[in-house]
């Protein structure tokens, strides 16, 4: 049997929609590691956790879930999350709820093309990235690209709700 070739991953739901609107990006494979997050695929990758964008899926008060992009060094303040966009309040969903939602494997979530429409926020610093890497829908798969294509396919809305872990 052949070895698995690491260099190209097969399309996902993120990567055919990017392509369907010619957004030019970057793949990355690395090992993937349970548990072990942003800082893993930064370590394994060289890259600065700071531009390794997390996709955390969360719900408000009345279970509505949403989108929030951070900087894989930082944790969500659902607080801050919450007052900014009009919650009661925020929290994680579950990784079973979460996987349902987006109908992506928690560890391989990407805001792109979701199972389901859900608003979208991001840190507003991470538009400031001349580059960002995102999860490319899979499990040790990421994709480098422009922060903006984040406003502009996903009409993320800018928040301010980082904290440093």
């Amino acid at each position: 049997m052949a070895k698995k070739d690491k260099s190209h991953v097969s399309e996902t739901p993120a990567t055919q929609l990017l392509k369907a609107h010619k957004v030019p990006f970057a793949e990355l494979v690395y090992d993937y590691v349970e548990h072990g997050g942003s800082s893993e695929s930064a370590r394994q990758l060289g890259l600065d956790e700071h531009t390794v964008v997390k996709t955390l899926i969360m719900q408000d008060q009345d279970a509505r879930p949403l989108v929030i992009l951070m900087h894989g060094d930082c944790t969500v303040s659902t607080k801050n999350l919450a007052r900014q966009i009009g919650a009661k309040s925020v929290q994680p969903c579950l990784p079973e709820v979460a996987n349902r939602h987006s109908g992506y494997l928690v560890g391989g979530t990407s805001p792109f093309a979701t199972r389901r429409a859900m608003p979208v926020y991001v840190e507003a610093s991470i538009l400031d990235l001349p580059r960002i890497t995102i999860n490319g829908g899979r499990r040790g798969y990421l994709l480098q690209l422009d922060p903006q294509v984040c406003v502009q396919l996903l009409q993320a809305r800018p928040v301010q709700c980082a904290l440093a872990q």
